[in-house]
């Protein structure tokens, strides 16, 4: 067995009650996990300060001297330890609250001490709360002199001594072993290539760098070789499914297709519409089962795309299926889309969890004799009494919504898969695609349908409330109508922030009948409650929607011309982009205005920054990258993919166009991994593929 396969419990100094927590807050299992938990930072440990030097800016010292007057204080629980420290250019104190018992009998032997903590002033004076105390001359025999790592613990860890040091002295104590070794896993020419360091030097460079360019450089590496992987990993399924998985071939387009783009098309096509409509149809017609991600920023046409393309399916005999993650956004599909194709000879149909069990048979039936051609709907499509007489195309909208499994489903329908476009109305920053989505081919609509005015976004403070009920007013009085939305039902009492109920009084109140009328809708009313508060907003019965963010996606009223978003600071920046998108959809001038408190964070203040400035999805989603992480972004982690120890989408792009352009180097001239130069890798994905699923061939 492979020594770095051996459970950590039976690593000296772990033993079975401190290997079941290592097991349990931080995933240590073995020594290859505690070895590939890396340090999060590192302290400099070779340079010494003197107190003189010192001050309560500077964020950790190191000084030696000698310890006097030690004293106690308080009892039982309230007891602290303090001490006086000198090194011949001054004095400092340093005290301790915890673990006073074990510090005491440290600090009587005789001697000089080195000491490494952080300078606070406390009572005018400084002090350093807590150092790490070690005798001079343990010190320089035991501690290697320069950069030391630092690991993330938690408190139960700590507890038992396991804390960044008690983890540090465990990963040494592997590394010490001289059975030790990491086998290469990249080849020599890649290496070579790209000036990176070997796996064995990396991984002890990463936890005990002899200086500062060696860390670099071992960091470099391990980002490098993780990211190598994940795209390996993308890329090869893609060839796979390019090679292996026959898809219908869909070779002509036909008379329902030129029917609707002579007849029904409801405005020109923008030219980013027309590029991704060429790349599906050169899909379709391949042979081979299509797999591609679509993006487009809130209005810009995606649905028309999707409708076209299950055009072609139709055409060449072939039935298609759109599948939403909400009932909400699978009626305003299948609204959109009956509205678009009102001329055509075709039959499209609904089905969703609210689908009445009368409705269910005859919809069931059309689509096993085909002669409904179109169908929208939610997970309802995936069950087992839904079947198909010949499923050809299947679009799934906002995909990251549903689970592998559940998409894994919709395969089943046919013999040959059918073909996949997956929609997305979050633009998706470029690293963020190439790790999620890089066994997909993507596509982009990158630019608005001609008529559409960008949206104007305007920030106001509470105190400007005023300015902004005069500006609704105003709308109201050109026969525009407004959303206003607020992040929760009920007022909270850990969070201020308005709420819900207490807004829609305020605007009843500022906006009273029969001037004015205001539609309320929330999460927690009925269907039905909520469906009739809709239509009387869509209808015009109600100028002012009072809602929580249940609007965010399937409410399309061309009328509404502003979006009023409460509490703004609340909010992600995706989720405002969303609520923004609601307005903007007709040919009248839109706004969106941000309502804020007067205390914003930093994090606040870009966001409202952001939105203010740009009306561009994919510039929006890159800063959003940067602010929230991948992982927050996302939601659920896909497949395992986002699960990285040392790499960072939002600052490692770099290194994962690398990363993808080596790996795509490789597969183009050893596909199967075959040549012995690529036997490391060939290992080491194995091994990768053996602790995940393989949910790889699942679109």
């Amino acid at each position: 067995m492979n020594p770095l396969d051996t459970p950590i419990e039976f690593l000296k100094g772990v033993g079975p009650v401190r290997g079941e927590l290592l097991n349990k807050e931080i995933g240590i299992f073995s020594f290859a996990d505690l070895i590939t938990y890396f340090p999060f930072r590192y302290v400099d440990r070779s340079e010494f300060h003197t107190i003189s030097q010192i001050n309560e800016e500077m964020a950790f010292v190191q000084l030696k001297g000698k310890i006097t007057n030690l004293t106690s204080h308080g009892k039982h629980r309230t007891t602290r330890l303090s001490a006086k420290f000198s090194d011949g250019t001054g004095i400092i104190e340093l005290v301790w609250f915890q673990g006073i018992k074990w510090i005491k009998e440290k600090l009587t032997n005789p001697g000089d001490f080195v000491i490494f903590g952080k300078p606070t002033i406390f009572n005018g004076k400084l002090n350093i709360a807590h150092p790490e105390v070690e005798s001079l001359s343990k010190f320089m025999n035991e501690i290697p002199p320069g950069l030391q790592p630092v690991y993330s613990s938690t408190e139960k860890l700590k507890s038992r001594g396991l804390d960044s040091k008690g983890i540090a002295k465990l990963t040494q104590k592997i590394l010490s072993n001289p059975q030790i070794f990491f086998a290469e896993n990249l080849p020599l020419p890649l290496l070579s290539a790209y000036k990176l360091p070997s796996r064995d030097e990396a991984i002890r460079n990463i936890h005990f760098p002899e200086n500062l360019a060696k860390m670099q450089r071992a960091r470099a590496r391990l980002k490098f070789e993780e990211l190598f992987f994940i795209q390996l990993r993308l890329l090869q399924t893609k060839i796979l499914v390019s090679k292996k998985i026959k898809g219908h071939p869909f070779l002509k387009v036909g008379s329902v297709f030129n029917q609707f783009y002579a007849e029904c098309l409801p405005f020109e096509l923008t030219n980013a519409q027309k590029r991704v409509i060429r790349e599906i149809r050169k899909d379709l017609g391949s042979g081979i089962q299509m797999n591609r991600l679509l993006q487009g920023d809130v209005g810009s046409g995606k649905t028309l795309v999707a409708l076209m393309s299950a055009l072609i399916a139709i055409d060449n005999g072939y039935q298609a299926a759109l599948m939403a993650p909400t009932e909400i956004l699978a009626n305003q599909h299948y609204q959109t889309i009956s509205k678009f194709a009102d001329k055509l000879p075709l039959n499209i149909a609904l089905l969703t969890g609210s689908t009445k069990k009368s409705e269910r048979k005859p919809i069931h039936e059309g689509l096993l004799n085909n002669s409904i051609h179109i169908i929208v709907g939610t997970h309802a499509l995936i069950e087992d009494g839904v079947r198909f007489n010949n499923l050809g195309l299947v679009i799934i909208d906002e995909q990251h919504r549903f689970g592998v499994a559940q998409r894994a489903r919709m395969w089943a329908k046919n013999l040959i898969p059918p073909h996949i476009l997956v929609m997305t109305a979050t633009p998706i920053p470029r690293t963020l695609s190439m790790t999620l989505y890089g066994d997909l081919d993507i596509s982009k609509i990158d630019e608005l349908p001609p008529g559409r005015k960008p949206i104007i976004t305007r920030h106001f403070f509470d105190s400007g409330r005023a300015r902004v009920f005069a500006f609704m007013k105003e709308e109201i009085h050109k026969g525009r109508q407004i959303y206003v939305v607020y992040p929760l039902i009920e007022e909270s009492q850990k969070l201020d922030l308005k709420d819900l109920m207490d807004g829609y009084n305020s605007i009843t109140r500022s906006f009273p009948l029969p001037e004015y009328a205001v539609s309320i809708v929330h999460g927690r009313m009925k269907a039905e409650d909520k469906d009739y508060e809709m239509q009387r907003f869509v209808k015009g019965e109600t100028q002012i929607m009072v809602a929580t963010t249940v609007i965010e996606v399937g409410v399309d009223v061309p009328n509404a011309s502003v979006m009023i978003i409460e509490n703004a600071e609340r909010f992600g920046l995706s989720q405002l982009h969303q609520l923004r998108g609601r307005v903007g959809r007709g040919a009248d001038q839109s706004y969106c205005i941000l309502m804020t408190g007067n205390k914003l964070t930093s994090d606040g203040q870009t966001r409202i920054r952001t939105m203010v400035q740009s009306n561009d999805g994919f510039v929006i989603s890159e800063a959003d990258l940067k602010l929230r992480g991948p992982g927050d972004m996302m939601g659920t982690q896909q497949s395992g993919l986002m699960e990285m120890k040392i790499a960072d989408l939002v600052y490692d792009d770099v290194i994962l166009k690398s990363a993808r352009n080596a790996a795509r180097n490789i597969l183009e001239q050893d596909p199967e991994l075959n040549l012995q130069e690529n036997g490391g890798i060939k290992k080491h994905l194995l091994k990768i593929q053996q602790k995940k699923g393989n949910w790889g061939l699942i679109s």
